[in-house]
């Protein structure tokens, strides 16, 4: 639990730093320190978006709701993992919506200033499910499988697939490929694009890695044609499909 504490508190402090350098870069011309004021009020509803709707998502996705009934306070334990991503994603639209309409800002471009940061926040997430031995992959013979001592799930111990390490992999990929992106791009080209592009590659990419992934949900079996996870990226992904897509 200590590891993925940590590995969750490094990934916020490197979202700051990256979401910092955006700002800067996008609000030269009115300076640093609006930059500086308006970091500390967007993470702060980013902040409470991502924990609220990631706890709610695994117990409501993933846990069922009867957990949410039986102690409604395990909602705020965090340090025991439980952060479902889609169920983040969802609370950071809803937070995010509130702060532009709170702060007088466009919607989209408001996303399009997170999504980087999020990407290296991810990435960081995932080492701590990996040092949590939780979000497991499935069995594998390949020369790379993971053999977890004390899976979450308490299966077999055999080797399986790294799907948290593989995850990791892919959101630091795009958190270079997004990040040169927006030093090209100081002001982050038509709004809205940034984050279709960022909700295509993460969403496509947990469509195909959950076909390697036990299932975690208690609505799903593992003979189901789809994971909770696919079903979840679906809607995702469409968002991100419209917002390549749109025009205006």
């Amino acid at each position: 639990m200590l590891w993925y504490g940590l590995f969750f508190a490094g990934g916020f402090i490197l979202g700051y730093a990256t979401l910092l350098y955006i700002l800067r870069r996008f609000f030269h011309k009115e300076g640093r320190g609006y930059a500086h004021q308006f970091a500390e009020k967007l993470v702060f509803y980013f902040v409470i978006g991502t924990l609220v709707g990631a706890r709610l998502g695994d117990l409501l996705f993933y846990q069922g709701y009867s957990a949410l009934v039986k102690d409604p306070l395990s909602i705020l334990a965090i340090w025991e993992g439980g952060l479902a991503s889609h169920g983040g994603a969802l609370g950071i639209l809803v937070a995010l919506l509130l702060f532009s309409r709170k702060y007088k800002q466009p919607f989209w471009r408001v996303l399009d200033f997170v999504v980087i940061p999020a990407a290296i926040g991810g990435a960081c997430i995932r080492i701590g499910n990996l040092f949590n031995q939780e979000i497991l992959g499935t069995p594998t013979q390949l020369p790379w499988g993971f053999l977890f001592l004390h899976p979450a799930d308490q299966g077999p111990l055999v080797p399986r697939h790294p799907a948290q390490l593989y995850e990791a992999l892919w959101y630091l990929a795009l958190f270079i490929a997004l990040f040169f992106y927006a030093k090209k791009y100081p002001r982050l080209g038509k709004p809205g694009r940034l984050t279709g592009m960022f909700l295509v590659a993460v969403f496509c990419f947990r469509f195909l890695i959950e076909f390697l992934k036990v299932e975690q949900s208690r609505y799903f079996s593992e003979g189901s044609l789809l994971t909770m996870g696919q079903y979840l990226s679906i809607p995702f992904l469409l968002l991100g499909i419209y917002l390549l897509k749109r025009r205006g």
